[in-house]
């Protein structure tokens, strides 16, 4: 019978690394360079031991309990009575780390993984909140139990995060109706157009021309204002040196049918520069996802990267899987890579050092995307241009003008607090990097570009081309009409002068692909 403990948590007769130096666990040296990482950021003395591989999680945890004088419950042992689980919130026990068990002589027992103290008013139980005892157990146990027990719960989160309101989720309900009515809509514009073909070709032809034209003015005035831009050297982000702390970073990274993830993904983000005692990679697998599973399965990940498995449901979409793995997260800093990425060594460096000086309502930042095959064949060099084009000049130029911009799906950074407001990502939009960027500037949220770059891997073979420009073309035109429900809302969140910059985007955007027959025509 384990017997929890009424404790506070930082009234300790010593210091955990005193309690390490004094049973031998670390030496000196070691102890003195853990508390220099520690004063340079915003970490335990664990997390630094972890991540440099001095301690293994188990025997940390087993070191933290005695420190603590509490039970330590074994990962097999660890089962909570489901009555007194359900009276808590899930997402609330995965942000503290904290398993509530069952009750003991009418007190809350909860097993924690972190040696902070916490209150059943901090699980989102009402009462009296030092009504609680501890015992203590590992983190990824706790995590995987809350999942087990909650999987319907946090599955159903997953895909309803976005008010819906603000999401495209119940479109499926009435997807007959818009079928028909598009069909419909197809026929009367292809019988429209055989009985007055001259003006209808020259209509559509004249607003390809000004929707063209409309597109480069816009190209040009945001090249313009990117070339006058502040010289970046002297206006950019402090140098992470002068931080007080650097807190800690979740870094989600999807992935889906990867080979070479274990060897490749751990090589690429070992080179960042960021304390790896403060840096929280998450692995996201699809449960279904057999292939990606296998390569990971007996791979020796590093202590600061770990896996979140998303339990099977729909939609099967990459944005539903970082809702799910949002929870899972440690740091006040989220960003999303992607599995192929290849970050700059000092970007978490910079994305730190610029929340720290920026002002509330900058909630995320925006890397520059760049490819490293771009010599592999035309269609590389294609892509690399475009991205150039469109990661270097554009977007730049347009935040400098005041327009929202849309993101784009990688080596993007968010202050959690204010992602989790807003719901995450939607998880029916094949585009949620552009649907979250608008959704941002609607609730009154700037987006800065960041001067780091990350390179990936073009798409240049012609059918995947094909598949993710066609994706990508549905994904804006469901963007478009989401926030386009109620025209005068959206006008007023945004303000005239981003509800212009939104509309000319959206609009000449579309125009453009599908009326590109009609000008090749010509």
């Amino acid at each position: 019978m384990y017997v929890a403990e009424r404790i506070d948590f930082r009234e300790r007769p010593r210091n955990f690394g005193q309690f390490l130096l004094d049973w031998g666990v670390v030496s000196a040296a070691q102890l003195l360079h853990a508390y220099s990482e520690m004063a340079r950021t915003d970490v335990s003395l664990c997390d630094v031991l972890v991540s440099w591989g001095i301690l293994i999680l188990d025997d940390a945890c087993r070191l933290q309990a005695d420190w603590l004088d509490l039970d330590y419950i074994e990962c097999d042992d660890l089962i909570p009575d489901p009555a007194v689980l359900n009276r808590f919130d899930p997402q609330l026990c995965l942000k503290h780390a904290a398993l509530p068990l069952w009750q003991q002589d009418g007190c809350y027992v909860i097993a924690t993984g972190r040696p902070d103290p916490i209150t059943t008013a901090d699980l989102g139980l009402p009462g009296d909140p030092h009504e609680a005892r501890f015992v203590f157990a590992q983190e990824p146990s706790i995590q995987a139990q809350l999942a087990d027990h909650f999987r319907a719960e946090l599955t159903r989160a997953a895909a309803t995060r976005v008010s819906a309101g603000e999401s495209c989720r119940d479109w499926a309900r009435d997807g007959r109706y818009r079928i028909g009515v598009t069909l419909l809509a197809s026929a009367g514009a292809g019988a429209l157009l055989l009985l007055f073909p001259d003006p209808i070709l020259t209509a559509l032809f004249l607003w390809a021309c000004i929707t063209l034209a409309i597109a480069v003015t816009m190209k040009s005035i945001s090249f313009l204002s990117y070339l006058t831009r502040p010289d970046p050297g002297r206006h950019g982000p402090t140098p992470p040196t002068t931080l007080n702390k650097r807190p800690k970073v979740s870094i989600l990274v999807p992935l889906f049918k990867e080979r070479e993830v274990a060897r490749v993904l751990v090589k690429r983000l070992q080179r960042l520069n960021y304390p790896k005692s403060a840096l929280d990679v998450v692995l996201i697998l699809e449960e279904t996802d057999l292939l990606t599973r296998a390569a990971l399965d007996g791979a020796a990940l590093p202590g600061w990267m770990r896996i979140v498995t998303v339990p099977d449901g729909q939609p099967r979409t990459k944005p539903r899987a970082m809702n799910y793995a949002l929870d899972f997260c440690r740091g006040d800093i989220i960003g999303i890579y992607d599995a192929e990425d290849a970050p700059d060594p000092d970007q978490i460096d910079l994305v730190a050092a610029r929340f720290a000086q920026a002002p509330d309502d900058l909630v995320c930042l925006q890397g520059i995307l760049d490819y490293y095959n771009a010599d592999q064949n035309w269609l590389a060099r294609c892509f690399t241009t475009e991205y150039a084009t469109w990661f270097r000049v554009m977007m730049p130029g347009m935040a400098r003008l005041g327009f929202a911009i849309p993101l784009g799906g990688t080596t993007l950074f968010f202050r959690r607090d204010v992602l989790e407001r807003l719901g995450g990502w939607d998880a029916h939009n094949v585009t949620e990097d552009a649907d979250l960027g608008f959704r941002l500037a609607r609730h009154g949220y700037r987006t800065e570009m960041l001067p780091t770059t990350t390179a990936e891997e073009a798409n240049c073979r012609i059918i995947p081309w094909i598949k993710q420009r066609s994706r990508w073309l549905k994904g804006y035109m469901v963007t478009y009409l989401v926030h386009m429900r109620s025209p005068l809302q959206l006008l007023r969140q945004m303000g005239p002068w981003k509800f212009i910059g939104f509309q000319l985007h959206f609009v000449t955007a579309l125009s453009q692909f599908l009326l590109a027959p009609l000008l090749w025509s010509c």
